[in-house]
């Protein structure tokens, strides 16, 4: 059982990355999936979610910005951001509950001004 996320760089500001999560050992249709973050000395907040149905809700934050969706038939999850804000900097970790909680192992994301 494994989320593995990707996709994370530096990148100046309003520019654009999309993050994956790729998911093994799980049934990944059925299960609603999340992107947290966490920027240095703070806490680790949600950014998106996507249930299995496809439902999407945001971080007041994000939206507008950032698009989360998912591929059933590649097990993966994602997170398009775009007009990014140094603000947004942090590791992104994707995460879902599976039996129990599970998380990736996090991708750094760095946006300068």
């Amino acid at each position: 059982v494994q989320l593995q996320a990707s996709g994370g760089g530096s990148v100046q500001a309003g520019g654009s990355l999309r993050l994956s999560c790729a998911a093994s050992g799980i049934t990944f249709k059925i299960t609603t999936m999340n992107w947290y973050r966490q920027a240095p000395g703070k806490e680790r907040e949600l950014v998106a979610t996507i249930t299995s149905g496809g439902s999407t809700r945001y971080a007041d934050s994000v939206k507008g910005r950032f698009t989360i969706s998912r591929d059933n038939a590649r097990n993966t999850m994602y997170l398009q951001m775009n007009s990014l804000k140094p603000e947004d900097t942090a590791v992104y970790y994707c995460n879902t509950w599976y039996r129990k909680e599970l998380w990736g192992q996090g991708t750094q994301v760095t946006v300068s001004s």
